[in-house]
């Protein structure tokens, strides 16, 4: 079902879509990243603004979300699946991600809506109906629909499980198997439900302390394996720009049937998965930004793509690469990140890596629950979101207890229909938002 969601026609949405709002916009979100971090950094912050967290709040809300299991884990299965060339069309998704994501997040503030009880929102499914048009709310109800099962944290949920299993419970001879499985879904379950009834603000908070604390610890970690790796890193930079095109993309194969084909779809699904650019769940995190200048958020959103997968899915596949474990284990996912810790770091590196993982993948749950309940909310009424909820913390369950291929073919497959009212209306209003940027961009004296 995956394989058929992701094929030809979306990836030319995405990617083809992508490349299309970067270069009609002039590439104007790369001229102003300095802009964007002084954004990010508070300095545009007005409290009278509408919305309810702040631009860094939003980002790493959003990032919370994304940098996590499909950086540790989702990067591992590319490379066990398509080897280093997946990493090269997995940049290529982030670059194109930077620019979808600037207008994806501009709508998502220029066309916020209100929910049954009255309350601002921000998201695909509101800027399709403000922006569109009442006339378009199946094609909002129909991007809802999916955003109910794809903000399930069932794949973080399994990598976790997965991680905690193979790094802690089984070399001390305390895994049992599914009953194993069962608790550390009950203990996360747990855990989820004290956060998330808190509601957005007791979300962001949590997120803003834990996420930059675990990216820093994580790159620590990485940039100590490179180090002791130093001799390797030139060759598999290489030989991930050079795998990404081999022989078949010159034998005459059809595209989807050739190796380079498979190879491209397979890093812009991971890419995707990993930094949800086009996708529609960041938005509706930014579109809770407390600012009137939707062109800042835009500006803000912009950074996520180029700290998930430029920074951190890389650092991820060099660890795996130059220490070889992508081709002498047959593990997968987060295992066979685990490997490349445990071989350069063997007394404390596979705890460090739990901790980040576990911190990652926690505060995933926090983030996605909202996206849930934010589509809930559209579709049955605001008073109706913390059913979702239960819902939401039940399937946490599932995702422990359920394997890793399952788990992925059910989150890729809705992912993929998420994509597709996203990318439409964003290649639609397009022209408002440039019109907009145009206006912001005219009240500066010069870029920052």
């Amino acid at each position: 079902m995956a394989s058929l969601a992701w094929g030809l026609p979306l990836l030319v949405l995405l990617i083809g879509g992508g490349l299309y709002l970067l270069t009609r916009s002039g590439f104007i979100p790369f001229r102003y990243l300095g802009h964007a971090i002084n954004v990010l950094r508070g300095k545009y912050d007005t409290e009278a603004d509408a919305g309810e967290i702040s631009h860094f709040q939003a980002l790493t809300t959003a990032l919370s979300a994304t940098v996590g299991m499909g950086n540790i884990s989702g990067v591992a299965v590319a490379i066990a699946i398509g080897g280093p060339g997946a990493v090269f069309w997995m940049w290529v998704s982030a670059v194109i991600g930077m620019s979808t994501k600037f207008f994806t997040a501009s709508l998502s503030v220029m066309y916020r809506g209100k929910d049954s009880q009255g309350n601002i929102q921000g998201g695909p499914m509101y800027f399709i109906t403000e922006g569109l048009g009442k006339s378009w709310k199946l094609l909002a109800a129909f991007f809802s629909i999916a955003g109910l099962v794809g903000a399930l944290p069932v794949f973080n949920v399994n990598q976790l499980t997965q991680a905690i299993n193979d790094l802690l419970l089984k070399p001390a001879d305390l895994y049992a198997g599914t009953t194993t499985n069962l608790g550390i879904g009950l203990v996360l379950a747990t855990i989820t439900a004290i956060v998330v009834l808190g509601g957005l603000s007791r979300i962001s908070k949590t997120t803003s302390r834990l996420v930059p604390a675990m990216v820093l610890l994580y790159f620590v970690m990485v940039l100590l394996i490179l180090a002791t790796n130093y001799s390797e890193v030139p060759k598999y930079l290489k030989l991930i720009v050079t795998d990404a095109f081999s022989a078949s993309f010159f034998s005459g194969d059809s595209f989807l049937g050739g190796v380079v084909g498979g190879l491209i779809l397979l890093g812009i699904r991971r890419g995707a998965f990993s930094n949800e650019a086009g996708i529609g769940t960041a938005p509706m995190a930014h579109g809770a930004a407390k600012t009137n200048e939707p062109i800042r958020e835009g500006l803000v959103a912009m950074l996520g793509p180029a700290i998930d997968t430029l920074v951190v899915c890389t650092l991820t596949a060099l660890a795996i690469l130059v220490t070889g474990v992508w081709q002498s284990s047959d593990a997968n996912g987060v295992s066979l990140t685990a490997e490349a810790f445990t071989v350069t770091l063997p007394i404390y590196g596979k705890y460090a890596l739990l901790l980040c993982i576990a911190v990652f993948s926690i505060s995933s749950l926090f983030s996605y629950s909202y996206y849930g309940t934010k589509c809930m909310g559209f579709l049955f009424g605001a008073e109706n979101k913390k059913v979702y909820n239960i819902f939401y913390i039940a399937s946490i369950i599932l995702g422990a207890t359920t394997s890793l291929s399952m788990m992925i073919n059910l989150i890729d497959t809705f992912f993929a229909l998420m994509a597709i009212p996203t990318m439409f209306t964003t290649i639609v209003l397009a022209p408002k938002v440039l019109k907009e940027a145009k206006r912001y961009f005219s009240t500066l004296k010069k870029p920052d």
